[in-house]
């Protein structure tokens, strides 16, 4: 699909200058267990014949530039071990214990790092894929802050991946209304997803229809969180972590068939075709150019900013999406480092993951405005202009930087907090050394929407080598 294809924007929307909605608290939860690429092996071994389908998905699995997934248990977690795959019960019940737990500690990280208090917040917007109970899991989030059951609740459903983004431009639209009644808007974004124990399922399916699935190869579990305000009664005190300039919303024409999450007895079931790298890729570069447009204090009186600008957080949801619009937008591996380290570490954790993209982004040194970006089912592209202030560790809040727990309390027993580093605390992909632009220095080879091409090493001036990719047929 050429960029020629996607829908030009109709609105001649505008955002004014200083908006005044800023993020002043992130916090990120992973669970502590660490798993790598050998665990989906060692469960599809003892469960399931060495089909052709899924010799072609644990050889996939091998090179989706994944170093680890997080996840709520290791390979022997009794759910993914029970001879049959765990029900759309039995994923409900741990889904209100292990994602609620979650989804508490990562906003006591945001809230912590903002510095209000519970009974201050006024609105309270979560997403997740990965359950479908009514009431929410927001409802009982709610519930274990301590926050008031009165407040104004939404949870968004539908959405997958830009889950995180969907929210926050829901939280936005919130705090402006609220600005205009001249009312203080604080409002806790929450994203939480536990797709670890879907492995089965998706491995029966593989097994049962004889289907690539690369899904299995690249989804975890995580919990983020963040506050966002209108500025009314803020402490000034302290400066935000980013300003929000504008954001789109994007659909892309006649692909609800390429990128989905569909419900079924045992849980739900990824849907993820080859053409997602190509069509995401085709479809930021039409949606930046109209986002730039919409913010005039980025370009009055002077040349409109490029791509290269800005330093990008966009949601890793494979390897050949992230090198797709890299080459797109003429980036470097340098402009998407903590989308590759948190890919690497811990995989794609869906809705939750932008947030922990953004919390990575903001520990380092980089370029002073942001482009934030996600695909979810669809398709649909979520796209947002941020600019960031001070640099912030988040390890200064009180928690660790990479967003797990020490106090974590878990009834599996051992918890493993890998580090994955050299020796000198270099990331690695796949074993080996991640150059200083954030680019692998070699990988194996790859499939159509997890691994890089070759490795795709980056040469010094940041470009790529894009080889030949492992063909995929029949995704589904």
């Amino acid at each position: 699909m050429s960029p020629s294809a996607i829908p030009s924007s109709t609105s001649n929307e505008q955002f004014q200058n200083d908006l005044n909605l800023s993020l002043r608290g992130l916090g990120v939860e992973y669970p502590p267990y660490l798993v790598g690429p050998s665990a989906l092996e060692t469960l599809a071994n003892r469960f399931y014949p060495p089909t052709t389908a899924l010799k072609k998905v644990l050889s996939i699995n091998r090179f989706t530039g994944i170093e680890t997934r997080a996840a709520i248990g290791d390979v022997d977690h009794p759910l993914v071990n029970q001879p049959n795959p765990p029900t759309i019960k039995e994923l409900n019940d741990l889904f209100r214990v292990e994602g609620v737990r979650l989804s508490v500690n990562a906003c006591r990280k945001a809230i912590q790092e903002w510095g209000g208090s519970v009974g201050d917040i006024t609105h309270i917007v979560s997403t997740t894929c990965t359950n479908s109970a009514n009431p929410g899991f927001d409802h009982f989030v709610v519930k274990e802050l301590g926050i008031r059951t009165s407040i104004e609740k939404i949870l968004l459903h539908g959405i997958g991946c830009s889950g995180g983004m969907a929210a926050m431009r829901t939280a936005a639209h919130l705090a402006l209304g609220s600005s205009y009644q001249r009312k203080p808007a604080r409002i806790l974004l929450l994203a939480c997803e536990i797709s670890s124990v879907l492995v089965r399922s998706e491995l029966d399916s593989i097994n049962e229809n004889q289907q690539t699935r690369v899904g299995v190869c690249l989804f975890s579990d995580c919990a983020s969180a963040a506050i966002l305000t209108n500025g009314i009664g803020d402490d000034q005190s302290t400066a935000p972590i980013f300003d929000l300039l504008g954001w789109k919303h994007q659909i892309i024409d006649d692909t609800e068939e390429d990128l989905g999450f569909d419900v079924d007895p045992l849980g739900w079931k990824v849907v993820l075709t080859q053409r997602v790298p190509t069509l995401a890729a085709a479809a930021v570069s039409p949606c930046f150019q109209d986002l730039i447009k919409s913010v005039p204090e980025l370009h009055d009186n002077v040349q409109p900013p490029i791509a290269a600008d800005f330093d990008w957080a966009l949601h890793p949801g494979g390897s050949l999406i992230i090198t797709g619009v890299e080459q797109a937008m003429d980036l470097t591996p340098e402009h998407l480092r903590a989308s590759y380290e948190i890919y690497m570490k811990y995989g794609n954790s869906s809705s939750a993951t932008i947030f922990s993209v953004l919390n990575k982004l903001r520990e380092s040194e980089g370029k002073e405005n942001v482009v934030a970006c996600a695909f979810g089912p669809g398709i649909a592209l979520e796209m947002m202009l941020l600019r960031r202030h001070e640099t912030r560790p988040a390890s200064a809040n009180g928690f660790d930087s990479d967003g797990t727990s020490e106090s974590w309390d878990t009834t599996a027993g051992v918890v493993v907090q890998e580090k994955i580093t050299n020796g000198n605390g270099t990331p690695r992909m796949n074993g080996n050394p991640i150059a200083t632009n954030g680019a692998a220095a070699e990988t194996g080879p790859s499939d159509a929407n997890g691994p890089e091409p070759n490795g795709t090493a980056a040469a010094a001036d940041g470009k790529r080598d894009t080889g030949p990719s492992l063909p995929i047929e029949d995704v589904d």
